[in-house]
């Protein structure tokens, strides 16, 4: 499976500019997180001899160079701005595709990836030494106080002509990697009054007889620590109602998960103790009929999770995989019972983005995910890789980004001190 979801990093991107598409949809538009996840994964591929340490040096090389010499203005053409980058870009040009958002964390993303490659390739090398010098630029060049809203909090995204919309960071997100990598940044760091700011609003739940800090959709909990190890890490939030860290806390929302499946309140065909996964993802759209005859309502894509929803019966089928690293024996027992239930939840090798087997389709699983996608395939690669050997955790251990960046958020403990 770890190998098979590297595959889409070699099929899936343009090897003129390192850039990788979003999907496998013809014609998709390249994706800057795919690219991060790409960039964080191409040290794994070398380390597990998938490609020479030389090809993937110079795979990650071709990509930094491509986002040092593209492009930045406040034009609806260019790469980005204020050295954030568009979320979606032509896979050719590499200008804005898709009239999209200019994405604070889909940029962090990437340059979490660019951190972890710059750590990676140490040697003295020309091409090494330059991967690490124009990863250093790149997180150096971008204006992280820019992004700040009156109230001191982060704003989401930005278009040109329209500048931010009104949606900040607030609660328990994602945006945890953002916070950590725009705090370490020398010349524009984010301060750490703007994470106080969002971690207030940090709602504790109980489920499956623990508090949790909630956050509904699965992916949540997983992307932030693909790169963070938060094993022991405490900060004055996580710590508030529970004796947990972080690291525990995504434990306690698996098992959520997990318990949510089990009781199954919607009565969804196929849910199950080691058959679960809800997260944001595309899904089926408008309104189908159910195996059973009835009729339901579907919103395509959806940020689905538990315990209030949305929830229409679409799982995430790469769900149990990439928790491997935090709950082993019950993601094993889901990989096994996921791909014995529902065998098309692979397609040449890699998790499709999603499954309905609520829905007639040509085979038990029901609805299938037309595309595989390269956020998902970068997950599966790098928690995997984290519960074998720790090796992401390792490199940013030891990364003085991503060290600073906790640091100055007022992480301390484990192996932080």
């Amino acid at each position: 499976l770890q190998s098979d979801a590297f595959r889409y990093f070699t099929e899936n991107a343009n090897p003129d500019n390192g850039l990788v598409a979003d999907s496998t949809k013809p014609g998709a538009a390249a994706s800057i997180a795919a690219t991060g996840f790409a960039l964080s994964c191409y040290p794994v591929a070398a380390a597990r001899n998938w490609m020479s340490r030389k090809q993937a040096a110079d795979v990650t090389l071709k990509t930094l160079r491509f986002f040092a010499d593209s492009r930045q203005g406040s034009d609806a053409r260019a790469t980005g701005y204020k050295g954030f980058y568009y979320h979606y870009l032509d896979m050719k040009s590499g200008k804005r595709a898709q009239a999209c958002e200019l994405s604070t964390i889909d940029t962090a993303v990437l340059f979490a990836g660019m951190d972890v490659a710059s750590t990676y390739f140490d040697r003295k090398s020309k091409s090494e030494h330059e991967i690490r010098s124009l990863a250093r630029d790149l997180l150096e060049r971008a204006d992280w106080s820019w992004t700040l809203d009156g109230n001191g909090e982060i704003n989401q995204s930005w278009k040109p002509g329209q500048g931010f919309r009104k949606a900040d960071w607030e609660g328990y997100t994602e945006a945890l990697l953002l916070y950590v990598i725009g705090a370490a940044s020398t010349s524009h760091p984010l301060p750490r009054e703007a994470y106080e700011k969002d971690a207030e609003g940090y709602e504790w739940h109980y489920n499956a007889g623990m508090e949790w800090i909630h956050a509904t959709p699965l992916f949540i909990h997983l992307f932030p620590q693909a790169w963070l190890d938060l094993r022991g890490l405490h900060d004055g939030h996580v710590n508030r109602h529970a004796d947990i860290d972080y690291f525990e806390n995504t434990r306690r929302a698996i098992a959520v998960q997990r318990e949510y499946a089990q009781l199954n309140p919607r009565n969804h065909v196929g849910y199950g103790e080691n058959i679960w996964g809800l997260s944001a993802c595309a899904g089926p759209h408008g309104e189908l009929t159910l195996r059973n005859g009835n009729t339901m309502q579907f919103d395509g894509y959806a940020a689905r999770g538990v315990t209030a929803g949305p929830d229409d019966g679409t799982l995430v089928p790469w769900a149990a995989t990439t928790c491997v690293a935090h709950a082993p024996e019950q993601a094993m027992n889901g990989v096994h019972a996921v791909l014995k239930a529902y065998p098309d939840a692979l397609n040449n090798g890699q998790f499709v983005g999603a499954i309905n087997p609520s829905l007639p389709g040509d085979t038990r699983t029901g609805w299938v995910a037309p595309a595989c996608f390269g956020i998902d395939q970068g997950l599966v690669v790098m928690t995997i890789e984290n519960a074998r050997t720790g090796m992401i955790w390792e490199l940013t251990r030891n990364s003085r980004v991503f060290k600073k960046g906790l640091k100055r958020l007022g992480f301390r403990g484990g192996w932080l001190n």
